[in-house]
C-alpha cells in the first residue's frame, strides 16, 4: 500500500472542495483508496497520463467537472496528491 502525501496546493483545494462538494466527499475517498492500493480506477474515472508541464503526473475524474491531479513515486511508494479542482481552477 502506498503512504499518502498532500502537497500545500493540494491542502488548499481539498478545503474549497468539501465546502463546494460536500457530497462527493466518498467518491474522492474511493479513489484515494484505490489508489492507495495501487488498483486500477475504473473508467468512469477516466485516468490519463498529463502532457506538458504536468508530464509526471496523471489525471482522473472524480466528478465530471471534479479532477485530481497525482503522481505516483515507486521507489518511495508514495501516492502525490497534487491538485484537486475543476478544469477551469486547474489548467488557466
Amino acid at each position: 500500500m502506498l503512504k499518502i502525501k498532500a502537497s500545500s496546493h493540494f491542502k488548499k483545494d481539498l478545503k474549497r472542495f468539501k465546502h463546494n462538494h460536500s457530497g462527493a466527499r466518498q467518491e474522492l475517498d474511493k479513489v484515494f483508496e484505490l489508489l492507495a492500493r495501487e488498483e486500477p480506477l475504473p473508467e468512469k474515472y477516466q485516468d490519463h497520463r498529463l502532457s506538458g508541464k504536468w508530464n509526471l503526473a496523471r489525471e482522473c475524474h472524480v466528478k465530471p467537472d471534479v479532477l485530481l491531479i497525482y503522481s505516483i513515486d515507486q521507489i518511495m511508494k508514495q501516492l502525490n496528491l497534487v491538485r484537486l479542482g475543476s478544469h477551469s481552477d486547474l489548467f488557466v
